[in-house]
């Protein structure tokens, strides 16, 4: 695993690449972004943006939200899947907002996770993009992309988390997640498309799998020898997604 220099570096690469990384969830307050995370569970943020708009016209409150009917929160979230789990989820993590916390989001990962639905990714969201709280979410995009750079090594997100937040600066927390994000969705995907990636020269897996670097200053990739002809066998398979 890389050094937190060689973290820094790797960030600060991807970084320039994505200069305006940040979540892609739309809110206006902390109770709206809590919401809208747990629903982004198993979709898109795009998605979540189509339906949360209705859902806080009609519902912009803790109280509100937590005594709607239970079948007009689940024909509003439809779209997003799971719909009657997640709609359990967000009335009860109202609730337990207003029955504890006088319908206020607690900026505090201990009180965040002790709401319905709410783990340590959906608290680390809110406390850095809503909150004002150092926070290192954790999702599917950041696992892959760290592993595969090399600036973290588990497959359990909350170990990932630890690596991180050891390797940088805590006011650097949210954006290398939000910047990790961005990159796995938009280079760094399950299969990668390394000739686009800016951390190319330092990634491990580019290493591991024997790919040239790919120079950053508008230079062609060198051209690969086809592998029949090496005598080798293709390209290792990328790390299966979580």
């Amino acid at each position: 695993m890389k050094t937190p220099a060689e973290v820094e570096a790797v960030l600060a690469a991807l970084g320039a690449q994505h200069p305006n990384a940040d979540t892609e969830l739309r809110y206006t307050n902390a109770f709206e972004l809590l919401v809208a995370t747990i629903l982004s569970a198993q979709s898109t943020d795009a998605g979540v943006n189509q339906v949360t708009p209705g859902l806080f016209a009609k519902y912009p409150t803790p109280e509100a939200l937590a005594a709607a009917p239970a079948e007009d929160v689940e024909r509003i979230v439809h779209a997003t899947g799971f719909f009657r789990q997640k709609t359990k989820s967000i009335q009860g993590m109202a609730g337990a907002l207003v029955e504890h916390h006088a319908g206020q989001v607690p900026p505090t990962m201990d009180a965040l996770v002790r709401l319905p639905g709410v783990g340590r990714k959906t608290a680390n969201v809110v406390l850095g993009h809503a909150l004002g709280v150092p926070g290192l979410p954790v999702d599917r995009h950041v696992l892959r992309v760290a592993n595969r750079l090399g600036i973290a090594s588990s497959d359990d997100p909350e170990r990932v988390e630890q690596q991180l937040m050891a390797a940088l600066r805590p006011a650097r927390w949210t954006r290398a997640s939000d910047t990790l994000i961005l990159h796995g969705r938009r280079v760094c995907k399950p299969t990668p498309v390394c000739e686009r990636c800016a951390a190319n020269a330092l990634c491990d897996f580019r290493l591991a799998a024997g790919r040239p670097a790919i120079a950053r200053a508008g230079r062609q990739p060198a051209r690969r020898t086809p592998a029949a002809a090496r005598g080798t066998s293709a390209t290792p398979a990328t790390r299966k997604r979580r």
